[in-house]
């Protein structure tokens, strides 16, 4: 088998290795064997061969880990819509009964229909309360 092909199957194998482990350390791997590959494929004995791999390989390692971790360390994305009010406290400006199928919550100046997030408890006008799932139009709420 020519030393061209063997680089290639490394990089392809370092390659699937890089999807599967998301930890980009196999990524500067696979580019060293492409290069290695085209080295070989020019003419490159396999010293040359595995000089180019370790080189590249090495440069590519040092240059880019560092700019993927910063990267990774980035703030969390903002949360929007109903999603940002999950964890905000409200009050209760309709007793809450799950039952009889009433209540409601004043959650950031805004009323929104609430049921208690157990279904037993009955939570009463003037009570602060946490917000812990929105579904629909509905905030399921906690004392």
């Amino acid at each position: 088998m020519d030393p061209w092909l063997i680089w290639l199957i490394a990089a392809v194998v370092f390659g699937v290795g890089e999807i599967a482990t998301l930890g980009f350390f196999l990524a500067p791997f696979a580019g060293g064997a492409l290069v290695a590959a085209l080295a070989s494929a020019a003419g490159a004995g396999a010293a040359l061969g595995w000089a180019v791999f370790l080189v590249v390989s090495l440069i590519l390692l040092a240059g880019l880990r560092p700019l993927a971790r910063a990267h990774r360390r980035q703030a969390p994305r903002l949360c929007t819509g109903t999603a940002a009010l999950v964890g905000r406290s409200g009050m209760v400006v309709e007793r809450i009964a799950n039952d009889e199928g009433v209540g409601c919550v004043r959650i950031d100046g805004e009323v929104w229909t609430a049921r208690s997030y157990d279904d037993d408890d009955v939570i009463e006008a003037g009570k602060r309360v946490q917000v812990v799932e929105i579904r629909g139009a509905t905030a399921l709420v906690t004392e």
